[in-house]
Formats: C-alpha cells, structure tokens, sequence
C-alpha cells in the first residue's frame, strides 16, 4: 500500500459524518502507510491536540488559508502540502473536497508524478459547479484524479449528470459504523444510563445530528404535541450541537417541551454508541434544503448496527442506508404530517415490529457495510 496523505477539512474534533467517515476510512489502513492534514480547529486546540497524541497515525493540523487580503488564499495550503509531501515521502494524496483542494492534488501531481483520489461527499458538488468558471476548474481536478469516491449512488448520479463523462471514473466507497457499534452494551449498564437520564418507563425516540438545515429539527418539533397525544410517556433525546440549537432551545421553552426534548449537546463519536443502545427509535427528518440533499448518512447505519430501526427523512442517498418497509420507514416531510406520525407512532406501539426491524437492520449493516468490503474496492489505487 502506498503512503498516503488525506486532506480534510472535516476530522474529529468536529463532529459530523464526513469527520467520522475520513476518520474510519483513514482508521482502516495501515498506521504507517497514513498521515492527516486537517484544518486547525479554532478554539478547540486542546482537545483536538489531546485527540491527535492517541492516534495511531501522524495527524497535522494547520490553517490552510491566507487572511482575506491575499490571493489566491489556498496558495498557503499549496506551500505546507509541498513539505509535508517531501519530508513524509507521500506516495499518494486523497483529497476530500473538489475546489479548492482539487487544485493542490494537480499541482502534485504535476511536481512530483503523484496520483490522487477526489473523495466527494456531496456538499462540494453544488459549490463546484456553481460557475462556469468553477465548473472548468472541477472537470480539470477530476479529470486529473485517478478516481472519484462518492458514499452513494445517489451522489455517483449527481456527478454524472453534471459531468457524463466521468461515467467509468466514479466508485461508490459506502460509510461503514465502527465495529464497536456492533457490540451491545450489557443490559447492567443500559439500566445505569437510563436511570441517570431519568428514562425508565419511556418511550425514547433519538437523533443524532448537527443541528442545522435540512435535518428537520423544526418540523419534528412542531409535531411533538401530536405524538404525545398517542404516545404521552415519548422523549425525545437530542445529541448534536450546530448553528440552529439557540432557536430549537427558544421553541421547546415556548411550548413547555423541556421535560420531552432533551438536548444532550455535542458528544464525541465514541460516546454515542451508549445513546444508541438506550433507544427505542431512531429519527431524523432529513430533507432536501436549496439544492443540497444527504449524501447517505452513517448515522442510519449507525442506528442499524446498534439494532435500532431509523424513520429517516427522503432525501438524496437516504434510501441506500435505510431500506423502506425492513429497516425502517422513509418519509416526506413535504407530503404531510401524517405519514411521519404514523410511521413514528406505528412503530413506539408496535414492539414485535420494532424489533424486528431492529434485528433486520443490523444484519444488513453486519453484511453489507464493513470496510474490508469497501476498502478492496479501491486495492487498485491504494
């Protein structure tokens, strides 16, 4: 296997799935054949220093941009890739964002005769295509990568439709849960956490999530009247942290919600698996939001490796990750509250279906997404 550096904007500290993917992907090669460059994260450089002294693979983490004044303001990143090529002997780059990392991937490769792989989450695909301009500078990147790994089919469409020409050039890499999450927690310890979080006798609906657009905070929110009405001992715990948490807080005091909507706050990627196992129910209403759609979601494969089934919101690859009707229900928010009721209601007051959802859930999460499986996709090119 070759040497390999992975660029990111997105590691831990910073919680989300593309964090956590990177993390796993980079978790699953050999420790000395990886080194992360990762943004610096302001204001959390104590954690993120004490995270990267455990891992067992270099992690650097700096500023890649130059101050607004200066351009182009990735040139700074162009100069700090260029030493750490020399002085870690990189053999190879994977980059995760098209533009304006794409760039640096060229600019190796025309230096030093390294190949690169474009790892697109989706998110970059709008931002790449948003000019004429960008979109010339996007097909040169990938054009110029020896592969573009996308989490989804979905996504794999969503670049072919903007450039058909990649038809023989993308590889669907699927997230994959830790195998940690595979591991039930004892039912000692599930009794523990569910009297500290003052659970016992509930009904408990979670999600797991930035708090941010296009996860369906405000709606689900708005519909926790009704589903108390048929479900009255519901909580629903919260863990996420995100730019829409001040107004969900303002929402739930406005409507008397503090004892249902429990906002447990940003945890580390570890820690969430306890969640998970104290559950009766995964929900996230994930919808399209100005053109941007999930990707997949390794939350819902998450969810599944714990034996949890997810109703999930319809939109982009949602459907790869939950199978409608066996491991959970999909929903559209857009077509009405009754079906999201119904789905979330059905399922609370159905235990026999739940579990058995639940149990059809993990073992296609135990069959179909382990990183061996999708690691060997790519042996040509690592």
């Amino acid at each position: 296997m070759k040497k390999t550096l992975i660029i990111t904007w997105d590691f831990p500290q910073q919680v989300g799935g593309i964090a956590t993917y990177v993390k796993q992907f980079a978790d699953s090669m050999p420790n000395d054949k990886v080194v992360v460059y990762a943004w610096k994260l302001k204001g959390r450089e104590k954690e993120c220093k004490e995270f990267d002294a455990k891992s067992p693979y270099k992690v650097i983490r700096k500023k890649p941009l130059w101050p607004r004044l200066f351009w182009p303001r990735w040139s700074r990143l162009l100069w700090q890739i260029f030493w750490i090529v020399r002085k870690e002997k990189i053999e190879a780059i994977h980059i995760h964002q098209v533009l304006p990392v794409g760039y640096i991937g060229l600019a190796m490769k025309k230096l030093f005769k390294i190949p690169y792989l474009v790892f697109s989450h989706g998110t970059d695909i709008r931002e790449a295509t948003r000019t004429k301009w960008k979109t010339a500078m996007a097909r040169k990147v990938v054009f110029g990568a020896e592969q573009i790994i996308v989490n989804s089919e979905f996504l794999k469409s969503r670049w072919l439709s903007a450039l058909s020409e990649l038809q023989n050039k993308i590889t669907v890499v699927y997230p994959c849960p830790n195998d940690g999450f595979f591991v039930a927690l004892s039912n000692e310890e599930i009794a523990r956490l569910k009297s500290q979080l003052a659970l016992d006798g509930k009904k408990v609906m979670l999600t797991v999530s930035r708090l941010t657009e296009g996860k369906g905070f405000p709606h689900l929110l708005r519909l926790m009247p009704e589903l108390l009405k048929s479900v009255p001992n519901l909580v629903w715990l919260v863990i996420g942290d995100g730019p829409k948490k001040q107004e969900l807080f303002e929402t739930t005091r406005k409507n008397n919600l503090q004892n249902v909507v429990r906002f447990i706050g940003a945890s580390s990627h570890d820690e969430v698996k306890k969640y998970f196992y104290t559950a009766d129910l995964f929900v996230l209403l994930t919808h399209p939001d100005e053109g941007r759609e999930e990707g997949m979601g390794l939350v819902f494969l998450e969810a599944s490796a714990c034996g949890l089934p997810s109703v999930a919101g319809k939109s982009g690859g949602v459907g790869e990750a939950v199978y409608d009707g066996q491991t959970g229900v999909i929903v559209d928010i857009y077509r009405g509250d009754k079906s999201v009721i119904s789905a979330i209601v059905g399922l609370l007051k159905d235990p026999v279906k739940l579990k058995a959802m639940g149990e059809q859930a993990k073992l296609r999460a135990q069959y179909d997404f382990k990183w061996e499986a999708q690691l060997a996709k790519l042996k040509e090119w690592l």
